[in-house]
């Protein structure tokens, strides 16, 4: 007969925390709920987390599992063995996750004042099987006061100084690796390829034609000062959206829903950002301080309440793209012309219906009514197909007008060049609403574009018209 196999939950069966995962649950469903959560902490940690298991709803069935324990825990039951979830967690997340696997034979957490870690799991353990002969899998520094009492220690990516403390014991041992925190998974959680967007910084300098050294310096400034903060937001939002993403056929593998690092990291990685995203914002002055501050407080707010409210959630996206603009300007001491201003207020208005579009497609075509974690209906998808090309298509009529403007004779030597990039953005904004209409659009339409073949050869197509505007006699 086997050894009872004790398993832990947090680090260990799945690949992070239930105390932050019920926090992070808890802030999105009620924010004032979840922080009115963390004054239990005086009575302790058990408090706590008794509390925010209360205030959270986290679905268990979407959970990163660490599927080698979970294979080691099912080689041992088909051994005839009995296994135990014993966990640091609330007893009612340790119930759940029981259920929800059938692995277990019993599971114990957290209640009744009664923290189950460290050396109080030890005692309980001893209380539960006067330290009879069982199997412990853990992962932490903690687990060493129940492994020193087991008959084998298995650990679970563990650092390299605990699985030496382990093996110190002198107990048998095994040591499940999984895959280290890479620094890929740091990237993909900053969203770096979302930083495209922040190129629209320098939209005022090459619109205004004064590409000199001085401008372009402030505008790199602008680009990597407005690419952190936006990155630290990512990550907030990362954490927010922890449980509409693992739900989601393509976000369940980004870093934090899938288990890849650990919500302990991305807390420590937000400030980080932050901090170093308004450090290089100060060089270019207190007024682009302000704007990034606006720029942080608008999305911010579009993170946590304002993207669940249909309408005023694609006009404060496209808002946010239209403030880069802005701060380019304010960076290098440019005055943005009507021209674009409107311009841009209705184009990127365009780009943010369409990212709905794209997500109203995808919930369709699921089977699903309702958008999670968006105030859509599937059968709201023909008012968002016009929004997306009524501003489109106004975005280029105020391209046109700019066309015969006096600025632009100022600007351009041959201005009628320019019709030419009028006619090619028409025809790409209205391939854009077309392929997401069949539903071949990602999640987003940035990073559609940068994929995209036809948008290249659009770009390259409008380039040449604009050289050829400003070039020729």
């Amino acid at each position: 007969m086997a050894d009872v196999l004790i398993v832990d939950l947090d680090g260990t069966l799945i690949k992070t925390d239930m105390l932050h995962e019920s926090f992070w649950s808890s802030v999105k469903r009620n924010p004032s709920t979840a922080f009115l959560a963390l004054i239990s902490l005086v009575y302790g940690k058990a408090a706590l987390k008794d509390r925010l298991s209360a205030t959270s709803d986290v679905d268990v069935a979407t959970l990163p599992y660490n599927q080698s324990v979970i294979k080691y825990i099912e080689e041992h039951r088909l051994e005839g063995g009995k296994s135990v979830l014993i966990t640091g967690s609330s007893q009612a997340y340790a119930d759940k996750v029981s259920g929800y696997l059938k692995l277990f034979d019993e599971a114990y957490g957290t209640r009744d004042g009664n923290n189950l870690t460290g050396k109080a799991k030890r005692d309980f353990i001893h209380d539960f099987l006067g330290f009879k002969s069982f199997s412990y899998i853990g992962n932490s520094k903690d687990d060493l006061h129940v492994w020193r009492h087991a008959n084998k220690i298995i650990t679970v990516n563990t650092s390299k100084r605990i699985r030496k403390e382990a093996e110190g014991i002198g107990k048998p041992s095994e040591h499940l690796l999984t895959d280290g925190v890479s620094a890929i998974s740091y990237f993909k959680l900053m969203r770096t390829y979302q930083w495209l967007k922040n190129m629209l910084i320098f939209l005022p300098i090459l619109a205004a034609h004064q590409l000199d050294r001085d401008n372009i310096i402030a505008g790199l400034l602008g680009f990597f000062s407005f690419s952190l903060v936006a990155s630290s937001v990512y990550v907030l939002n990362d954490l927010l959206d922890l449980g509409h993403d693992r739900s989601h056929p393509r976000k369940r593998f980004r870093p934090l829903a899938a288990g890849d690092l650990s919500i302990a990291n991305a807390l420590l990685l937000m400030p980080v950002l932050l901090l170093s995203g308004f450090g290089i914002g100060a060089v270019l002055g207190f007024s682009f301080v302000l704007v990034l501050t606006l720029y942080l407080i608008l999305t911010t707010l579009y993170s946590v309440t304002f993207k669940t409210i249909a309408v005023l959630d694609i006009v404060l996206l496209g808002a946010l793209y239209s403030l880069r603009v802005f701060a380019g300007g304010v960076g290098s001491d440019i005055k943005l012309s009507f021209w674009l201003i409107a311009f841009s207020t209705l184009f990127f208005l365009a780009l943010a219906a369409v990212k709905r579009q794209a997500e109203l497609i995808d919930t369709l075509q699921r089977g699903a009514d309702h958008l999670a974690g968006r105030g859509y209906e599937t059968s709201d998808l023909p008012i968002i197909n016009m929004v997306g090309l009524v501003s489109g298509f106004a975005a280029v009529q105020v391209l046109a007008l700019y066309v015969n403007s006096e600025k632009v004779q100022e600007l351009y030597k041959t201005p009628e060049a320019l019709w030419g990039v009028c006619c090619i953005l028409l025809y790409w904004v209205i391939r854009i609403v077309f392929v997401t209409n069949r539903g071949l659009m990602t999640d987003d339409p940035i990073l559609f574009t940068v994929k995209d073949k036809v948008s290249y050869a659009c770009l390259i197509l409008m380039s040449a018209f604009l050289l050829i505007g400003v070039g020729s006699e």
